[in-house]
């Protein structure tokens, strides 16, 4: 029966690394190619140095035996075995429990994602390629962390260890048993410790299913992916080109490239003063996590103004809204790329469709101005004609009877449909293109329709 490499790195002592171990040489020099075994040796010698100095500067002269202990402890054969030993209190992740609360004991996960929820729904599945992993776990353990992630060769520690990299054995020790003892333990970082387990402090979903039975699901933190958007928006706030782009904004400049604003961020923060107890990507951002606002649209419309000085609202005015033309600019260029196609179904209801959104703009239009004040077009700084004050301020009619008649008798709405088919017949003409009467009286039906509807209002009133 096959055994675990975890389970062969526990049956062997910290005392029989020792024994076993050999001296590692000193760190070539830098020519060394990259990956080889001297390469390997040389960065994680730097590695210790890097940790050990600091610890040698705060002691005083006459604390010789410390010092002693201290060059003893971070020889590569020493620390690396008592490394291999210590790892097995951290674990790699990608979905960490301790952000629901720092004392839940309970499983965290390292998983790429669901690629098959689509790229419409954002997940961890959306950075696979660009993942950081995450480690949890015992802080003082998180130097192991940082031992594994050495880049040697365009490869960390970690990767080699999990492929069993013969340059990195022979970098352990020139015991090949022992050599793969401790890879075996290193690679171990991203296995689950223990059976998946919840705890009293987690998140909990019981989720019925057949039977009167039901899935326990638990909720983690995905620490990864969070890892991704916090990095993204602190470069976009705080980088040195998004802050040269926004000083050339407000001195007028131009810039190669603008830069992006997240309004109404919020801060969570995990951790309090010591975030490296969450976890090691929770310590690189300060233990912040940025929140989005994830809120319904707040709709601020545009103040609405009575066509005054004007003798129709849809030259100048209903005509030059965003939308409008935007409807008329796609339906001038559709009817251009089908001047020689003749006619069938197809470039009908396109036509058909077009033409009823420009329409419904319209109605759209007059349904913001019924909201002022009824009268408004009895100013005398109202010019509009008589059959656009009939559509667009109908309640003046309660108030004015000389209005009211004009209003029932109902003319009116055929002169709003003339004036749309005129209107919509100048924006679409081209040299290309040129729309006659035929076209008009097609667009004049286009609002029939809709005006049929204000006749039977109209006739139920009298």
């Amino acid at each position: 029966m096959g055994v675990s490499p975890r389970i062969r790195f526990q049956q062997v002592s910290l005392s029989s690394f020792q024994q076993r171990s050999v001296q590692m040489t000193e760190p070539s020099n830098s020519l060394a190619p990259p990956g080889s075994v001297a390469s390997i040796k040389a960065t994680i010698h730097a590695f210790l140095q890097e940790r050990l100095q600091p610890k040698l500067e705060k002691l005083k002269p006459e604390e010789d035996e410390q010092r002693q202990t201290l060059l003893q402890d971070y020889l590569p054969a020493n620390w690396i075995p008592d490394a291999a030993r210590r790892v097995g209190q951290i674990q790699q992740v990608t979905h960490a429990l301790k952000f629901t609360h720092p004392d839940a004991r309970g499983s965290s996960l390292s998983v790429a994602g669901n690629p098959a929820v689509g790229e419409e729904i954002v997940g961890t599945h959306t950075v696979a390629q660009r993942l950081v992993p995450d480690v949890v776990g015992n802080a003082a353990a998180l130097d192991v962390y940082k031992f594994l992630r050495l880049s040697v060769g365009g490869k960390t520690i970690l990767d080699l260890a999990a492929t069993a990299d013969p340059a990195l054995a022979a970098a352990f020790s020139d015991d090949a048993d022992l050599a793969q003892t401790l890879m075996a333990a290193f690679a171990s970082l991203t296995e689950a410790k223990g059976q998946p387990a919840s705890n009293k402090l987690a998140k909990q979903v019981y989720w019925p299913i057949e039977g009167q039975s039901y899935h326990l699901l638990a909720p983690l933190f995905p620490t990864s992916l969070v890892h991704g958007l916090w990095k993204r928006i602190r470069e976009d706030r705080f980088s040195d080109e998004a802050k040269a782009a926004r000083d050339a904004r407000r001195n007028g400049l131009a810039h190669p490239h603008g830069y992006c604003e997240y309004p109404n961020v919020a801060i969570q923060n995990f951790g309090g003063t010591k975030p490296q107890n969450i976890s090691q990507l929770n310590s690189e951002r300060y233990g912040e996590n940025y929140l989005l606002p994830s809120l319904p649209p707040n709709w601020k419309s545009a103040e609405v103004r009575a066509p005054l000085a004007v003798n129709s609202v849809f030259d100048r005015i209903f005509g030059s809204r965003p939308r409008v033309r935007e409807l008329v600019r796609i339906l001038k260029e559709f009817l251009v790329s089908v001047e020689h196609a003749g006619t069938n179904i197809r470039i009908r209801d396109k036509r058909a469709e077009l033409a009823g959104l420009i329409r419904d703009e319209a109605f759209q239009y007059a349904a913001e101005l019924r909201q002022l004040e009824p009268g408004w077009s009895a100013l005398p700084e109202c010019l509009l004609n008589g059959a656009e004050q009939c559509w667009l301020d109908p309640e003046r009619a309660e108030q004015d009877t000389d209005f009211a008649s004009l209003r029932q008798r109902g003319d009116w709405q055929d002169e709003i449909c003339r004036r749309f088919g005129n209107w919509l017949n100048a924006r679409l003409t081209t040299p290309c293109t040129p729309m006659g009467a035929v076209e008009a009286a097609h667009w004049r039906d286009v609002l029939d329709d809709e005006m049929r509807m204000m006749r039977d209002e109209v006739a139920d009133d009298e």
